[in-house]
């Protein structure tokens, strides 16, 4: 991965020259409305304060557990023996993109969505929570991490939420078969090129035209940097979002003119 050094030098980059949101000369119908409805919504929606009660648990837990890593690893820590609070201070998503994956769910209705990656299952909770009746399918390939996910839905009352276990080379193909489209993804499991443009492929194969995909941390490294210019450049992609921590891939014919938007929040 990058170095903080470099990472910060890039991203004030970014913040330098992104578009500022606030949606005016947008001439994509789909990021105007994406801006105005979701981006710049500032509601404190009833559900936020529960969710972050359980991060605030989660990063004050200090709980020692194995982690089996099946992916580009953690930055930060790398014993496979790791502290709950450790984990949850260095690989939890921030409130600010949680709390919009929430408002994604909230203003789209996805009602087939599949996370890779459940880490503590906070993301996991803003996604199910924004679409009760969506069926949300999530990833994870550490055991114990699994277990503790499932307790955090258990607590918050999650009823929508099907937890998978396991190495995602392993599990994905059964979820696949069972989930026949998927209309929202969050991809947050692997930072790693390859990897991340194998998901890439076999979402696509299970797309729908209005189907949106999330990839988190495109700037984390050369290889995940890589990762998002392929996929920006697939003929399938028509529209595309960077918010430097996360990008955002929108899949529909009805957009002619592949466009790609790098936007400041």
């Amino acid at each position: 991965m990058y170095s903080s050094f470099q990472l910060t030098k890039k991203y004030l980059r970014y913040y330098f020259t992104a578009s500022n949101g606030k949606g005016h000369g947008t001439h994509s119908p789909f990021v105007f409305d994406f801006i105005e409805h979701v981006l710049n919504d500032k509601k404190n929606y009833a559900c936020y304060d529960k969710i972050e009660a359980v991060r605030s648990q989660l990063k004050h837990d200090t709980t020692t557990i194995e982690v089996e890593d099946f992916g580009a690893g953690s930055s930060i820590i790398k014993s496979n023996k790791r502290v709950v609070k450790d984990i949850a201070n260095s690989s939890l998503k921030s409130p600010k993109f949680a709390q919009l994956l929430y408002r994604i769910v909230q203003y789209y209705k996805p009602e087939n969505i599949l996370e890779l990656g459940t880490s503590f299952g906070v993301t996991t909770t803003y996604l199910a929570s924004g679409n009760d009746s969506a069926k949300v399918v999530t990833c994870e390939g550490a055991k114990q991490i699994a277990s503790i996910a499932a307790k955090n839905f258990t607590q918050l009352n999650i009823k929508n939420v099907t937890l998978v276990q396991g190495d995602f080379d392993k599990t994905l193909p059964t979820i696949f078969d069972t989930l026949k489209t998927i209309d929202l993804a969050f991809v947050d499991g692997n930072h790693r090129k390859e990897p991340t443009l194998q998901y890439f492929q076999q979402l696509l194969a299970h797309s729908t035209n209005t189907t949106i995909l999330v990839f988190d941390d495109i700037h984390w490294s050369q290889e995940m940097e890589a990762a998002w210019s392929a996929i920006q450049q697939h003929p399938a992609v028509t529209v595309t979002i960077d918010l430097f921590f996360i990008g955002i891939v929108c899949i529909s014919n009805g957009i002619k003119v592949k466009q790609h938007f790098i936007l400041r929040y």
